[in-house]
């Protein structure tokens, strides 16, 4: 099983190897875990569950969502393992192959939330690109962040057109909102290699994070980029395109005045959380993909040389290139990601903050 933990603290850089291992189920399923704690200890968040408060949810806390990420945490490696044994199967047709893993996993959550969806969204999402590692892995290909979401747009080709366009009536609350406003939500996103993810935030997060912002602020940052861009399904769902509208509105205008990053950035986004509070309006769809630009940006991007070796190990990511002397890694963003979940910790997080 694995160890879901709260400390997202930078680790000391370790000393050039010549030669590693490709990152193991296991390392990729930490990831996961650390995607899911990332976004949720992040705080203040907008609308959204964190240590400040609830958000606008009323059947649901901080501690619901722990439950929640303790209890889907060992199906990750089932995603990497389900894509590794259906390597051999084309992209296109492999997306039948991992939904009973995903059924499994939605099950798990929702026995450990009696009934709450805290992390179905992040479950598919987070569940595809775990898949899409697996199957990269069994044919030989260097995990990317590219790699990985062109892997899950193949995997979800079509996907939009077949549970969308070509549903006769709604079943779910993504149906619904697709019939009634023909946002595409979560599916959409999949099927486009997760573009909101690659354009609005990693540049972002890594911009930030190389010129030594710290990972809270440069996440909170990442947010703002996200309610500002993203067509967010929840925010819809819950206050229709208006609701939408204000949001963004209300990101975009926080963006020129600085943002996180500004000097009075942690009181505006707190005064950004009480009006989404007092609208009802949760944007759950951008937390989604916010913990799915923390998971990727534990992934080097394809313009590291063939020269290079990606080291991966529990105290971080590194990229060293062969001239280890010049003591300039060659890729700068990969200092800045965020090292793995540190090991130790009980899965019932007994290091976590106080909920305020």
């Amino acid at each position: 099983m694995n160890m879901i933990c709260a400390d997202l603290r930078s680790a000391p850089s370790a000393g050039p190897v010549r030669a590693i291992p490709a990152p193991t189920a296991k390392a990729i399923a930490e990831h996961a875990d650390g995607a899911l704690l990332a976004e949720l200890m992040l705080t203040p968040k907008p609308g959204l569950v964190d240590r400040r408060n609830c958000g606008a949810h009323r059947d649901m806390d901080i501690h619901t969502f722990l439950a929640s990420a303790r209890a889907i945490s060992p199906w990750w490696e089932p995603f990497v393992e389900v894509g590794q044994a259906s390597a051999h199967v084309a992209a296109c047709a492999s997306l039948p192959l991992v939904r009973p893993t995903g059924l499994l996993c939605e099950q798990a959550m929702l026995r450990a939330t009696h009934g709450i969806n805290t992390h179905k969204g992040a479950i598919f999402s987070l569940g595809l690109l775990c898949f899409a590692a697996g199957r990269l892995l069994a044919n030989g290909t260097v995990l990317t962040r590219e790699q990985l979401c062109s892997e899950v747009a193949a995997i979800c080709a079509g996907i939009v057109q077949r549970e969308l366009q070509g549903a006769r009536e709604a079943h779910t609350a993504g149906e619904r909102i697709y019939f009634r406003y023909g946002l595409t939500g979560a599916r959409g996103e999949a099927a486009s290699g997760f573009a909101t993810v690659r354009t609005a935030a990693l540049p972002v997060y890594d911009r930030l994070r190389a010129g030594g912002v710290g990972e809270e602020v440069a996440l909170l940052q990442v947010l703002l980029h996200l309610l500002a861009a993203n067509p967010d399904t929840n925010v819809v769902s819950r206050g229709g395109l208006a609701g939408l509208d204000y949001v963004r509105t209300y990101a975009r205008r926080l963006l020129r005045e600085g943002g996180a990053l500004a000097p009075d950035g942690m009181e505006k986004m707190a005064a950004f959380d009480d009006a989404l509070i007092a609208r009802r309006l949760s944007p759950g769809g951008g937390a989604d993909l916010l913990g799915l630009a923390w998971f990727l940006a534990q992934f080097p991007t394809s313009d590291v040389g063939p020269a290079d070796v990606v080291l991966r190990i529990g105290s971080g990511t590194h990229v060293i290139t062969d001239d280890a002397s010049s003591g300039h890694p060659s890729h700068e963003p990969s200092q800045s990601i965020s090292p793995l979940p540190a090991q130790g910790f009980s899965p019932l997080l007994p290091r976590q903050r106080s909920v305020p």
